[in-house]
């Protein structure tokens, strides 16, 4: 007995001695990784505080995976070889100045080519956006692709997986890529009977055990249709009969574009890119990129960004914008917690005196993505934005409108999960009409939304500012959980949203 006594002692000190060297050494990588320090310090708690269990939550969603590389650089300058060839057969086209340096920096940073010659419809319910998809689809001859975050099978994703199938016993390539996390809810029998029909349908880093991995943290959040290189869709739009019905409690409120030009190259790009990456299969004949007349006048950059290049694409063009405008910047999101270079440009603008509006919904899907959300809301607010809450329903539009000259909408949230963490895909349009156009759309949904004042919003209870501030403290973690939903959506309300008078009026 005596012997087990002191074993068992001897393993327990070698235990916590093996255990502290690894929490130090990793605390040590963390430091050494240089990350923003806010960051750095939540996992510093994490790893401290949480024994155990901060080392594995740091091994499955704290790694950097910057150095990682998906795709060749070789594969991918054949893949922009097609678009090249008639980016390069333009005639020279005009860019409005301001917006010029945002331009340059996405065609050197992201090789995202300017595209002249575009028509743009938008898409602001999910019934006509749908109507008008399966109405192209049906149109379809030679080839159709699509990649959505969620697929459901449901009588919305029956629907639209019934036509996929007619178009593939027709003879029409179809490829369908969907992400493993975004779906892991539908049945394998769903995409097992597109397989049999003759569809290529393909997970995005398929996940096997989603607690226990870190492609979990990793998702691929775009939203890409291409039919037969000629029209393609983007936005914030899944595949889901809630994007068409909403929710006992309100409308499901986004914003799709349909394009047809020569920017339809960029979404094919996009979309073939990921393909390769998931089924190590380069596409790059000239046959997904047929000559394409002109359709309209709008300038338009198909951007992407994911976690594993060297720079944040879409958030480090965002600033610029930010920077660049001179008379307003709109901005609708779901979910408002932005990085802090991000942070700093709105009020830096709205202090220079820049008209900054955020819209963002009154009622989430999510609370602790929401908490998250209102505990920017002070803080800017005092810099002269103006928040407004989203009231006929969920608010899911990724929608951004500066000066009457640059607009974009596409799979991008004003958050650090879009910005750091997913691949996403926007439009960049740098025409008058579909600036004009959006704002209008946005100046509409404010009549359905109120004014925050801050006034009101500072009396809000003490709890709940403890709770934000929580929230906020351990946001780049706890965000990374909300990957997840494993129960029924919890449904998270402001308090007083519904007393517009002491929130104050929508403006006109």
């Amino acid at each position: 007995m005596v012997e087990w006594s002191i074993f068992n002692e001897i393993f327990a000190v070698a235990f916590n001695v093996l255990y502290f060297v690894i929490i130090i050494g990793t605390i040590f990588i963390v430091i050494l990784d240089n990350r923003n320090p806010v960051k750095t310090m939540a996992w510093v708690l994490v790893l401290f505080f949480l024994p155990i269990v901060g080392l594995v939550f740091y091994f499955f969603f704290g790694r950097s995976t910057r150095k990682e590389k998906l795709i060749s650089k070789k594969g991918f300058t054949r893949l922009i070889k097609r678009p090249m060839a008639e980016y390069q057969a333009q005639k020279a086209f005009k860019c409005p100045d301001e917006q010029y340096q945002l331009m340059r920096f996405f065609r050197k940073v992201n090789n995202a080519l300017p595209f002249e010659g575009n028509a743009t419809e938008v898409f602001t319910d999910g019934y006509s956006m749908l109507y008008s998809l399966m109405k192209e689809i049906s149109k379809a001859k030679h080839h159709i692709h699509l990649q959505f975050y969620i697929f459901e099978d449901d009588p919305a994703g029956r629907l639209l997986r019934d036509l996929l199938i007619d178009k593939a016993r027709q003879g029409v390539e179809v490829r369908l890529l969907y992400d493993d996390v975004g779906c892991w809810k539908v049945p394998h029998a769903f995409f097992d009977e597109m397989r049999g029909a003759g569809i290529e349908a393909r997970s995005f880093l398929k996940v096997r055990f989603p607690l226990f991995t870190s492609k979990v943290n990793y998702r691929n959040h775009r939203k890409i249709v291409v039919i037969d290189g000629r029209v393609a869709y983007t936005g914030g739009m899944n595949i889901a009969l809630r994007y068409m019905k909403g929710f006992p409690w309100g409308i499901w409120r986004d914003t799709h574009i349909k394009i047809e030009g020569k920017a339809v190259y960029g979404l094919q790009t996009a979309f073939l890119t990921d393909w390769y990456v998931v089924d190590r299969t380069l596409i790059t004949s000239s046959r997904y990129f047929p000559e394409v007349g002109i359709f309209g006048k709008a300038l338009i950059q198909i951007v992407t960004s994911d976690p594993v290049g060297e720079w944040r694409d879409i958030m480090q063009g965002l600033l610029i914008a930010i920077s660049s405008s001179r008379k307003y910047f709109y901005i609708q999101t779901p979910y408002l917690l932005p990085t802090e270079p991000i942070l700093m440009a709105l009020k830096t603008a709205a202090l220079a005196g820049v008209d900054v509006r955020i819209m963002i919904p009154a009622r989430a899907d999510t609370w602790i993505t929401h908490l998250g959300s209102l505990s920017y809301l002070d803080d800017i607010m005092r810099a002269g934005v103006r928040i407004y809450l989203y009231q006929k329903g969920f608010l899911h539009s990724k929608l951004m409108v500066s000066d009457d000259t640059l607009s974009t909408v596409g799979s991008t949230n004003m958050d650090f999960r879009s910005f750091e963490h997913n691949f996403e895909v926007n439009a960049f349009m740098y025409d008058p009409s579909s600036a004009l156009l959006l704002k209008g759309i946005f100046l509409q949904d404010q009549k359905d939304a109120i004014l925050l004042q801050r006034k009101t919003w500072i009396k809000r209870p003490w709890y709940q500012k403890a709770q934000e501030s929580i929230v906020r403290l351990l946001a780049p973690l706890l965000y990374k959980l909300s990957t997840f939903n494993f129960s029924k959506k919890e449904k998270f309300t402001l308090p007083y949203a519904r007393r517009s008078i002491k929130w104050g009026s929508s403006s006109k």
